[in-house]
């Protein structure tokens, strides 16, 4: 595997200096990572609290961890002192407590929240009610130690290219409405981060920031 040549093919991949690549790298032993890293990545994804915690002590300190994946609440605390951002914030729960371990820390945490924007009834996210219900809360004025710095989303998989497109494409007219609103200034709405290994192309075109690639870097997951 050779992951600096697949990182290169990649950035040729990638439309705009605009959208960051963040090279997921779960399940990865830290010697790809290193490889990674030598190679000129600094964005990393995990999708585990305590994977990600151990890989912090293990990599340079310019490492900006993002943390992809579902997060349990009660897993906050491991990576709260460190994190540079946490993609899947899907429940005021979640967000509450992410504000509490950053309180704690006096450290603002950086977020995205993640919508529902699939057809498939396995993704985790907001829908457009919950958003707004969560949004005009008194509670939610209250967060003092997370940052809102946009959204993500993701798709169905399928093959049907439309359906990824139409699915992006809402999520991006969901973005610039909400950037509309007056809202509180811990809400910045600066990304979005959407588009995985197989859509993550299609992602860039309909406007997305930020892109999570696997596979095509690391190669397939045992």
């Amino acid at each position: 595997m050779d992951i600096k040549a697949n990182l290169e093919a990649v950035k040729k991949t990638i439309l705009t200096q605009d959208c960051l690549l963040v090279a997921v790298s779960k399940t990865k032993p830290i010697s790809d990572l290193k490889e990674a890293y030598l190679a000129g990545i600094r964005d990393f994804g995990e999708n585990k609290a305590q994977e990600i915690q151990m890989k912090q002590t293990e990599m340079p300190e310019d490492v900006n961890w993002h943390m992809i994946g579902h997060l349990q609440s009660n897993k906050v605390k491991f990576i709260a002192p460190f994190i540079h951002l946490i993609h899947g914030v899907d429940s005021f729960k979640l967000l509450r407590e992410i504000n509490k371990q950053g309180k704690k820390i006096d450290r603002k945490i950086n977020v995205l929240l993640q919508m529902h924007i699939a057809e498939e009834d396995s993704k985790f996210g907001f829908d457009k009610n919950e958003l707004d219900e969560m949004l005009c809360s008194p509670d939610f004025l209250s967060l003092t130690h997370v940052r809102i710095q946009g959204l993500m989303g993701m798709a169905t998989f399928t093959e049907n290219k439309d359906q990824v497109r139409k699915e992006f494409r809402s999520l991006k007219s969901l973005f610039e409405e909400l950037k509309t609103r007056t809202l509180p200034v811990f809400v910045q709405l600066i990304d979005i981060s959407m588009g995985m290994s197989g859509d993550y192309l299609i992602a860039q075109e309909e406007g997305s920031t930020m892109v999570r690639i696997g596979s095509s870097i690391f190669g397939a997951r045992g």
